[in-house]
């Protein structure tokens, strides 16, 4: 080749290399899955990922620019959790957040190597993600949602707001949360209060949990405990206005609840969580292994009450409970 057309042919090859510089750049952008277990439209859902996308730009991430994220939400449906799983795994992210225990256990089944970063997980290690907290020990880690010992909270503060009762009813469903864990919890705590403990197992049908609170009810002082779980959360407002028809004192696993008509709840602070998430999500997309990450437990959590519930159930509210609580709703 003469010197001449090497030199043309060099110039030429630095002139384009620039767009092929740029091409390869949007290539490379690193891609986060999401994976939620409610619905899209739920404004829970809508804040609770504006958390994590604000966590992320605190850390130098904006969606689109340097990071792109790809979304998608079940509704509290688990059919379409294996689906959703292996939509997001065939895009190949560099990390995925899992949220519930449903979905993370749908993504794990489908990659042992892509990165998983979960929330709204309560028994990581009796669901298999993680060996132990501080070493957790595979491709999973992320944000401890409840440890076992909420729910005995939930059962004092529900005798303490409606000390006659006898029976609570503990309602979630086995194919959207990890029901025996909190079920064995429930009935290890029942004795100290005085109380017995029904498992309502629900299925995903609203006449299915219309059912399982009609037959609570029969009972005379009956209450409810519903568990942190998309099925009641996509259900809520039918929960709470059931609880209300069947004149049901009822304590709930997030704030939200409450906000809706719901009697009270005592909950992790969801957004902090979020938040929390997307700090190992940024750590990962810098090179961190989630073995090496150790499972964070919850920083903060919130009473909530209102007092027309209350007042509507024909209950007192206890001052020192009406003191110690983040909000109360008149």
């Amino acid at each position: 080749m003469r010197r001449r057309e090497f030199i043309g042919l060099l110039g030429g090859a630095a002139a384009t290399w620039p767009l092929a510089a740029r091409a390869q750049q949007v290539d490379r952008m690193p891609r986060v899955g999401v994976l939620i277990g409610y619905a899209e439209d739920d404004p829970e859902v809508k804040a609770r990922l504006a958390a994590f996308r604000a966590g992320l730009a605190k850390r130098g991430w904006s969606e689109g620019r340097n990071v792109q994220i790809e979304y998608r939400f079940a509704a509290g449906t688990p059919d379409q959790y294996p689906a959703f799983a292996k939509e997001l795994i065939a895009l190949h992210p560099d990390v995925i957040l899992a949220h519930t225990t449903s979905v993370a256990a749908a993504v794990q089944r489908e990659t042992h190597t892509i990165p998983i970063v979960f929330v709204n997980v309560s028994d990581p290690i009796g669901s298999g993600f993680i060996a132990n907290l501080a070493r957790p020990g595979g491709n999973m880690t992320g944000v401890l949602h409840y440890e076992a010992g909420i729910v005995g909270k939930w059962l004092a503060l529900l005798k303490d707001i409606a000390p006659d009762l006898a029976r609570i009813g503990l309602l979630g469903n086995p194919k959207t949360t990890p029901f025996d864990y909190f079920l064995r919890s429930a009935e290890a705590a029942a004795a100290s209060q005085s109380v017995e403990i029904i498992p309502d197992r629900v299925e995903s049908s609203a006449a299915d949990i219309e059912r399982a609170l009609r037959a609570l009810a029969a009972s005379p002082n009956s209450g409810l405990l519903v568990a942190p779980d998309a099925t009641t959360v996509v259900h809520r407002e039918q929960i709470i206005a059931l609880a209300a028809r069947h004149r049901l004192p009822a304590v709930y696993p997030f704030n939200y609840f409450v906000g809706a008509g719901g009697l009270l709840a005592y909950g992790t602070d969801q957004l902090e969580m979020f938040r929390q998430t997307a700090n190992y999500v940024d750590r990962i997309l810098r090179g961190a292994k989630p073995v090496d990450l150790p499972v964070q437990a919850p920083i903060r959590y919130e009473t909530s009450i209102n007092l027309k519930t209350a007042k509507a159930l024909g209950l007192t509210v206890p001052n020192g409970l009406l003191v110690a609580a983040d909000e109360v709703i008149e």
